[in-house]
């Protein structure tokens, strides 16, 4: 199988690597992605905005044959949701990492301190105590380390969808920072955060606890519940 795995905010392809083994031991062909503008720390990023991710990833989806599995960390997670909504017939499985389908209209993240065309990896204080969660003072200094800023307007851009058969695309969410039982609550209230994924037919939860960077702080756990999630 196919897995195209899709970074969150401010990381690149390597931040998949610790994640990688458990995937590639079962035989899966993996393609973890670097997006525009996360090249380098000194890359352009003025004028790359959220379709322009979503249509990178595309791209790789139809550069492979046969149906694929899609992979989205945090911001990824829009960003993988997008993609369902171009090639709803190439996906056989979504799988969201503590993070969830965007709906349209919906912004990953207009909140972020920007600087220029850029967000830097903002300070540990801007973010909420369940971010922060195993992340322990070495793994703050290695991420901060190989953070590259992020591309303003893909945070700040609209989620714009088209094809409704997106919701026949099975999804996997990978619940890290809150329990799937608080999301399928949440579901059932009616809460706004996730009214995109009730609207999805075929919904599997896994409940990996941790921050919201498991690619860092539980990398052997995510990378088994990713294969469970292809497995099925």
């Amino acid at each position: 199988m196919d897995i195209i795995l899709v970074p969150g905010f401010w990381l690149d392809a390597s931040s998949w690597s610790e994640v990688a083994p458990p995937l590639a031991a079962a035989g899966h062909r993996l393609h973890p992605l670097t997006l525009p503008g996360l090249e380098s720390v000194d890359a352009p990023r003025a004028g790359i905005g959220l379709k322009d991710h979503i249509d990178a990833v595309t791209a790789v989806v139809d550069s492979l044959e046969g149906k694929v599995v899609l992979v989205g960390h945090s911001g990824g997670g829009a960003i993988i949701h997008g993609v369902v909504d171009a090639r709803p017939d190439r996906v056989l499985r979504a799988v969201y990492v503590d993070s969830g389908p965007l709906g349209e209209g919906g912004v990953i993240n207009d909140e972020l301190p920007v600087e220029g065309d850029e967000i830097p990896l903002p300070a540990w204080e801007v973010f909420d105590d369940e971010d922060l969660v195993d992340l322990d003072d070495d793994l703050k200094a290695v991420f901060r380390a190989r953070a590259i800023p992020q591309p303003r307007a893909v945070a700040q851009d609209q989620q714009h969808l088209h094809d409704e058969r997106r919701y026949d695309v099975p999804a996997t969410v990978i619940a890290c920072e809150f329990p799937s039982a608080m999301l399928t609550k949440m579901i059932a209230d009616g809460h706004p955060y996730v009214a995109e994924l009730g609207r999805i037919k075929d919904v599997e939860y896994i409940d990996l606890p941790t921050g919201h960077w498991p690619q860092f702080t539980r990398a052997a756990e995510l990378g088994e519940a990713i294969l469970a999630a292809v497995d099925r």
